[in-house]
């Protein structure tokens, strides 16, 4: 029946399950006697295969199936489930691929048998008694109370045959034979109790062999292997193969015989009892063993046992052969030169990366795989399905950092720099799973895995070989095979064979095995699939342990020695190496950085000196007897003695430190001797790379910090380095993120936990002044300096030969003499030859050098373009000699990029200042020549290391501007400069720029400005503009261009005009290019509108609010005024007529009426028909204008930067925007002429142009009065007039602007007569809080209520002060969140001790207790003005208590907000705790919490 419906419904799935309700249906059709009405039961019950399972008659008669056909319906359903079962048996019981057995007398190795996999030896006698026979038993046919009689009986019958017989051998249980399967295939059997076979053995060894024989036995058989049975997918199954070898060793069985007692069962019938033990004497023939003792055998027997002596003689001839071959190994020694490229030693390893590419591992392998975590693998390729589960990634992974992927996420579909930078590659060892085993991903069988799994695991072999992510021919694959490689279709074999054709050969390739076998068979299967031989690429001769052993002795004491860091009473923590790799943006600097260390010290000393980075080594080089001291700098115990003890008193959490130093002059050596000073006081750490996430960095220093430290009061503080920043902004952005970490941590910061030492270079060389967080080093050594110069140069001549090449040191011993410089380069560059390679070379690293601080190229870049050809062995050649005779001005450095790389950089920066002069003035080599080559140059932007660092630092010698408060500079110094040395050349050098960056909006955008700019070619910058904005049209940055070449033809056209006249054409041709430009200025506003609310969203983005749109409209409407003003309509001569141009530009009058009142409007009518169409341009013109500029006014007053740094940009900008304001209070800040019958309103409208041409006229305008340097008359004259005003007006904006200006005025003149006296101001101010406020008003007058009415123990004044606080800060965060972004409140008030205006303490005042702007900011973000006594008499220190998130004073228990939540990180709920208050726009602020006392 099943085989008919086979037949008839081959298209259905072949599992029951499967089946749809429709199928059920067409199915039963098939089946004869069941009918169509049955059919249509089923199909009407909706039975699916999966319900047709759990049917049975009475269900079937319950839905109206007659008997019968029920009946056929269950019978069939049961036949197919049972075809299904067999053909599913059959399926699974197919022979799988030959196999090797488990390697004999070993226990350790992770081999695992597939199921049906076929083991291909055959049962066979003695050989050469070392090669082991073999013996196979299914074990099936056992219930649990024979199973053991069974397995005994067998193993004592096959030892004692073969101890007889003198061979090796091994029996396996687990393993079918003939007739029932194919003779060696893998079935294994369920073990349960693996201690119950153990211990059964046992005594049948005691029951079985004579007494004196007993320990002979023990000794030849050996302890039980249970060899795991894996599913055909290598995943686990719950099957063993039990195994037992036998070694019958000379030196034990010597000439000795060996009978056994064996327990048969009579044959007769089953139910008899047990026969008598009967003597046996066994030994190995052929495939099975034989009783010679039995009556056939006599004569065979007493041949045997008389031949025994000469048997005994070969079998110890033979071991002694095996064990000479054994001893003559010499691949201890081939490992080590191998694994190191021929150095000997892995500090000084040729190689610097290491792959590891590895199989299936068993437990016992871990422990003899330590050189693993040592060797910190760039990449596993690891094809364990069930490693991340109890395998090998999961034993690494409790002792290093992994980072698990999947092959699929190696897919190249970017940059392949960008694809390493984001799975971490050069920075965690990325642990790469090639059969499943993470994420669902399932795994392949292994004739499936190379369709289902190949691609992918070759995109991840692409792209390790690289030369973008691994060094060219610096790394080294290793293919450890902790599991037997013997199918020909095993992925193992696709890894290496894709290796092999990426690498182009094996020299980068080592294979390391525990047995020969398992080599011979993965040899023979290369050869079979490359056709190649790989025996000297091949270790095998040696166990793991022993491989473990040789590698790690290849490390010094230091690199395997404990790392400590300092804990509380000079006592020491470890720094396990898991935490340590999970620091991967630090080097930690421990305690014992260098102890037991033998780097080479000629070396390193020697780069140090040339110019390269110091290094620990170097430090400790110094420390040893006979050395000189390390040269300290005059600045050092400074920094050590006042300095560093000065910020480990404040209260933050994260403080600062700026190390500030000219280029070349030791700034960060000094740095890192300060580090390893404190080494023993502080966690110290230096930062690899200033781009990663800072938020990443921030929780690596909180984990430095904690580890090992927890319970710790205080905690031994973090003393992080960070070197060369670019802008202060991301160093303070980091300070903060820290600060935000700390937090989270709970802890109280009664002392400062991260110092900050950044190390940043300064241009300005006489730089002098210091700040409380800021030290200057210069280029100007003084006399105590030089004499120790001195004493070094001494030594250095004694231990160097080549000392007169250290440039970088004698620079400094020269004291930076300018004439010493100028020789060193004009005798070094003498046979300088541009059409040379390395000469070409040696002129691009000296122009990116002197553009781009710290740039470099890779190693890999300058082989290529020098045609090196590098070799992983020893005696490659240095590339800095591929330079020639200009290698003394290069030096090797490590850069931390998307990947981590070797590079080379000058030495110098004068020396590259000095070559870039040279170069032009001895050779005719100019900037612009050697930019030309760089840009166009295509061999320098081929796959290599560091490509992405080139590129970038090439866009930024070509885009970077630098920026001063007094003004912007239009191009980068590099643009400047050739433009300057050879006039017309940087336009040249701009259009190669635009096609080696052709996708780069910025970068067409530097074309754009360079037209509009420089060339006044406002159609080429037109067409640039566009070409950027196509590029990156959401940019408000890349929009705003389009904008600014419209502002700036509309400039130039009106500068073109005679001085009092513009033709109508003219007029026609402005106006257009006008509005355009102001469409566009709108669409930047809009667009970094939007800009804004995604930083918000994002949080971690800081940048600041794109303000050129608004200034652009205002720029606009400027010129736009002085373009009407060159018209008849308008004239600027006529007084009159000016007016009239501010009533139409403010809306109040209309063209028409103009025209109509125009005594000449006939002569002017064409001036006329071309300023109508744009009336409402020009009617709103005032409106737009004022409205922008009290935008931005706003933003500039009440906003500022997060740290009390000034933004040159920022300054500009203002600058800017008050030369505009000049133009627009001439225009419209002038009294017009009035009638007679309107001079009663003449005084009013007077008194508010004075205030609207004096920026008096809003809150932040009268707000800015506290940070200008203005006569106190003015500040006095606008209080007057806001008092004339709120006599005859009862408007609100006014009498609050009135209330400011006396609180103002009250900071610059407190005994000035126009002041209202304070209690009728609180009584104004009181009045003005019942009335109906418009909400564009509400915020300032939530602000100076708060801080007037700001409750004390004696008057506690306003009850709804909370519910004006909570106000405040929803219109704060309504009002001000498009520009807020990258900004800080400004702290306007501070709370004081006296009563009336005096309690208000305006910052200026606190400010003038200390001298200096920058010393205010400094000791302001540090918090070390709160410790000023003049500032403590100042103000009132409030007391609260603290409530999440913030802190409710004791008084009226009103909310404030701390400046930095880490200082209440530490309190618990309901701390008391005292403070400073501020008054800001988002509200109080409490500043310097500290515990009440």
């Amino acid at each position: 029946m099943a085989d008919q419906a086979e037949m008839k419904d081959g298209d259905l799935p072949p599992d029951i399950k499967d089946w749809s309700k429709h199928q059920v249906s067409d199915w039963a059709l098939t089946l004869e006697g069941v009918g169509i009405s049955a059919a249509d039961i089923l199909l009407q019950q909706d039975i699916t295969g999966h319900s047709l399972l759990l049917l049975n008659t009475t269900d079937l008669n319950l839905m109206g199936v007659t008997f019968g056909p029920a009946k056929l319906l269950i019978h069939a359903r049961d036949e197919r489930v049972k075809f299904q079962r067999e053909e599913s048996t059959n399926s699974t019981n197919q022979p799988g691929k030959s196999c090797k057995p488990y390697p004999f007398c070993r226990y350790h190795d992770t081999l695992c048998y597939v199921e049906s996999s076929i083991l291909d030896v055959t049962e066979s006698g003695a050989s050469d008694f070392i090669e082991p026979c073999h013996e196979y038993k299914a074990f099936i046919n056992t219930t649990d109370e024979t199973k053991f009689d069974k397995f005994t009986v067998e193993v004592i019958c096959f030892a004692s045959a073969c101890m007889n017989s003198r061979t090796n051998g091994t029996i396996h249980f687990g393993i079918g034979d003939k007739p029932d399967f194919i003779h060696g295939q893998v079935l294994g059997v369920v073990v349960g109790d693996k201690e119950a076979y153990v211990n059964e053995l046992k005594s049948a060894i005691d029951g079985c062999f004579d007494h004196k024989h007993k320990a002979a036995a023990r000794l030849c058989i050996k302890p039980l292997r249970f060899v795991e049975v894996l599913k055909k997918n290598t995943t686990s199954s719950d099957k063993c193969v039990i195994e037992v070898d036998i070694v019958p060793e000379s030196a034990v069985c010597a000439e000795n015989i060996y009978h056994t007692l064996s327990k048969k069962k009579a044959k007769k019938k089953a139910k008899e009892a047990e026969s008598q033990p009967t003597r046996c004497f066994y030994v190995r023939d052929g495939g099975s063993s034989k009783n010679l003792l039995s009556a056939q055998s006599q004569l065979e027997y007493k041949q045997f046992a008389d031949s025994m002596a000469q048997r005994s003689q070969l079998r110890k001839n033979a071991e002694e052969k095996h064990l000479a071959v054994i001893r003559s190994s010499t691949q201890g020694s081939r490992l080590s030169q191998m694994i190191t490229g021929g150095s000997l030693s892995l500090d000084r390893s040729r190689f610097e990366r290491y792959v590891i590419v590895t199989n299936k591992s068993h437990p016992s392998h871990f422990g003899s795989i330590g050189f693993l975590i040592e060797l910190n693998p760039t990449a596993v390729l690891d094809f364990d399905p069930e490693s991340a589960k109890h395998g090998l990634q999961h034993h690494f992974d409790l002792q290093s950092t992994t980072s698990p992927h999947l092959p699929a996420q190696y897919k190249i579909t970017e940059g392949v720099e960008d694809i390493a930078d984001k799975l971490k590659l050069t920075r965690n060892t990325s642990w790469v799973f090639c059969n499943g085993g993470i994420k669902s991903d399932a795994p392949s069988e292994i004739d499936q895995w190379s369709m289902e799994k190949g691609a992918s695991v070759r995109d991840v072999i692409s792209v390790l070989c690289r030369k973008e992510v691994l060094p060219n021919k610096r790394f080294l694959v290793i293919f450890l095979l902790l599991s037997a490689v013997r199918n020909r279709m095993d992925p193992l074999i696709e890894a290496f064979s894709m290796f092999w054709q990426e690498l182009r050969g094996t020299e980068q390739i080592l294979c390391i095995f525990d047995n020969e076998k398992a080599f011979t068979s993965w040899g023979g299967l290369i050869e079979a699939r490359c056709g190649i031989s790989i025996s000297d690429r091949c270790i095998y001769e040696l166990s793991f342990a022993e491989v473990n052993g040789t590698i790690l002795s290849l490390w010094s004491k230091n690199r395997r020695a404990i790392r400590f860091l300092p804990c509380g009473g000079e006592s020491k923590v470890p720094l396990e190496r898991k935490v340590e790799h999970s620091l991967n943006t630090l080097e930690v600097l421990c305690v014992n950085q260098c102890d037991g260390g033998n780097e080479d010290r000629i070396v390193i000393e020697e780069n140090f000196y040339k110019g390269g980075k110091v290094s620990w080594w170097n430090f400790d080089f110094s420390e040893q007897p006979g050395s000189t001291p390390f040269i300290k700098r005059d600045k050092f115990d400074f920094i050590m003695d006042t300095v560093i003890p000065d910020l480990c008193s404040l209260r933050k959490a994260c403080v600062l430190l700026n190390l500030l130093h000219a280029p070349g002059c030791g700034g960060t050596t000094l740095a890192m001797h300060v580090l390893w000073a404190l080494r023993h006081r502080f966690r110290c750490a230096v930062l690899k790379n200033s781009s990663p996430d800072f938020a990443e960095i921030a929780e690596q220093v909180v984990k430095l910090l904690m580890h090992h430290n927890e319970e710790q009061i205080p905690k031994i503080p973090v003393l992080l380095m960070i070197d060369d920043f670019d802008d202060m902004e991301k160093v303070h952005d980091l300070q903060q993120l820290i600060e935000k970490e700390c937090a989270k941590t709970h802890f109280q910061s009664k002392s400062v936990q991260v110092i900050l030492l950044n190390c940043m270079r300064s241009e300005c060389s006489d730089l002098t002044e210091q700040t409380a967080d800021t030290v200057f080093i210069g280029n100007n050594l003084s006399e105590k300096e030089q004499k120790m110069f001195e004493e070094k140069l001494v030594e250095i001549e004694k231990t160097h030969k080549d000392a007169d090449t250290f440039y970088g040191f004698m620079i400094m011993k020269k004291n930076f003499d300018d004439k010493y410089i100028e020789g060193v380069v004009r005798n070094t560059l003498k046979s300088f030859n541009m059409n040379q390679k390395h000469t070409q070379l040696l002129a691009v690293l000296v122009l990116l050098n002197v553009y781009c601080k710290g740039s470099s190229l890779s190693v890999s870049l300058c082989e290529d373009f020098l045609g090196l050809q590098p070799k992983p062995v020893c005696g490659s050649i240095k590339v800095e000699d591929g330079f020639g005779k200009f290698s003394t001005f290069i030096v090797s450095c490590t850069v931390e990029g998307k990947v981590v790389f070797q590079a080379v950089k000058m030495i110098h920066p004068s020396i590259a200042r000095q070559c870039l002069k040279e170069l032009t003035a001895t050779h005719n080599v100019t900037k612009a020549a050697i930019t030309d080559l760089l840009l166009t140059t295509e061999q320098l932007y081929e796959s290599t290391q560091g490509k992405g660092n080139l590129l970038q630092d090439v866009r930024h010698i070509l885009v970077k501007r630098n920026h001063s408060a007094e003004e912007e500079s239009q191009f980068s110094p590099l643009v400047q400069d050739i433009a300057s040395e050879t006039p017309g050349m940087e336009e040249m050098v701009l259009k190669n720029a635009s096609k080696r960056f052709d996708k780069d909006a910025v970068v067409s955008q530097l074309l754009a400005r360079y037209y509009y700019l420089k060339k006044k070619d406002f159609s080429e910058a037109k067409i640039w503009a566009e070409k950027a904005k196509g590029l990156s049209k959401d940019s408000s940055y890349i929009v705003d261009t389009s904008a600014q070449v419209l502002k700036h033809e509309l400039k130039s056209d009106i500068a073109n005009c005679r001085a009092e006249s513009v033709s109508t054409e003219r007029l026609s041709f402005c106006l257009k290019t006008a509005q355009s430009a102001i469409d566009a200025f709108q669409q930047t506003q809009s667009l970094a509108k939007r800009e804004s609310f995604q930083r918000l969203s994002i949080k971690t983005d800081n940048s600041l609010f794109n303000t050129s749109g608004c200034l652009g409209e205002i720029q606009v409407g400027v010129l736009i005024i002085d373009l009407l003003e060159k018209t008849p309509v308008f004239s600027s001569s006529d007084t009159v007529r000016r007016g009239i141009m501010s009533q139409v530009l403010s809306g109040d009058m209309k063209l028409q009426d103009v025209e109509r009142n125009d005594p000449r409007h006939n002569k002017n009518r064409a001036y006329y028909d071309i300023l109508k169409p744009f009336e409402d341009v020009l009617s709103s013109l005032k409106f737009r204008m004022k409205f922008n500029i009290d935008y931005l006014d706003n933003l500039f007053v009440n906003l500022g930067s997060r740290f009390g740094m000034k933004d040159s940009r920022e300054q500009v900008a203002q600058n800017e925007l008050f030369k505009c304001f000049r133009q627009y209070a001439k225009v419209f800040c002038k009294t017009p002429p009035l009638s007679k019958n309107k001079m009663m309103m003449m005084n009013k409208m007077s008194a508010m142009l004075f205030l609207e041409n004096e920026k008096a006229d809003t809150y932040s305008g009268i707000l800015n009065y506290l940070s200008k340097d203005i006569a106190t008359q003015t500040m006095q004259k606008i209080a007057r007039q806001y008092h004339f005003i709120c006599q005859r007006s009862v408007n609100s904006k006014d009498r609050i602007n009135f209330i400011y200006a006396n609180v103002v005025l009250s900071c610059i003149k407190l005994d000035s007569r126009e002041i209202l006296p304070y209690p009728e101001l609180i009584k104004l101010l009181s009045e003005v809080l019942r009335e109906q406020v418009p909400l564009s008003d509400y915020l300032p007058l939530c602000f100076i209520a708060v801080a007037l009415l700001w409750p004390s123990s004696k008057d506690p004044k306003y009850k709804s002060l909370g519910s004006l606080i909570s106000q405040m800060k929803t219109l704060y965060h309504e009002e001000l969140k498009e520009v807020y972004n990258g900004k800080s409140p400004i702290v306007h008030f501070m709370l004081g001790k006296k009563l009336g205006y005096e309690r208000l303490v305006n910052i200026g005042e606190i400010r003038g207790t200390v001298a200096g702007q920058e010393e205010f900011a400094a000791i302001w973000r540090n918090g070390k003005i709160w410790k000023e006594e003049k500032v403590k008499e100042l103000l009132f220190r409030a007391t609260g208590e603290v409530k999440r998130p913030g802190i409710l004073t004791d008084t009226d228990k009103v909310e404030v907000a701390p400046m930095y939540q880490s200082q209440i990180s530490g309190y618990g709920e309901g701390s008391k705790v005292s403070f400073f208050i501020g008054f800001s726009m988002k509200g109080p602020l409490a500043l310097d919490i500290e515990p009440e006392v």
